[in-house]
């Protein structure tokens, strides 16, 4: 299981509707731009760069530079460590039961 500090780091970057609805709407294609995000919400760019810097530093999703737009895509494996870190933390919490 990953350091506490990592697994906390990606849980707040998941503490957020909108970061949530973000890493749904990047998982269904490759990648995305943040302009193809911000269309997709009623949210200003400023808000969606920061949704995105957020999980982009918790890495789950990965930020490719481009020329003129940047990509960004959904890091399955990371998002796959994190569930089993809870699954992890559950079975460890309820073991006793």
């Amino acid at each position: 299981m990953p350091d506490s500090r990592a697994v906390a780091t990606r849980f707040a970057a998941l503490s957020h509707p909108a970061r949530i609805e973000i890493l749904k709407h990047l998982s269904t294609s490759n990648s995305c731009c943040c302009r193809e995000v911000v269309d997709h919400f009623d949210l200003a760019q400023s808000t969606i760069s920061q949704h995105l810097k957020i999980l982009v530093e918790a890495g789950l999703v990965r930020f490719e530079p481009d020329r003129q737009r940047s990509r960004y895509a959904v890091d399955r494996a990371a998002l796959a460590d994190v569930s089993a870190s809870l699954g992890a933390l559950i079975n460890s919490c309820c073991s006793g039961r």
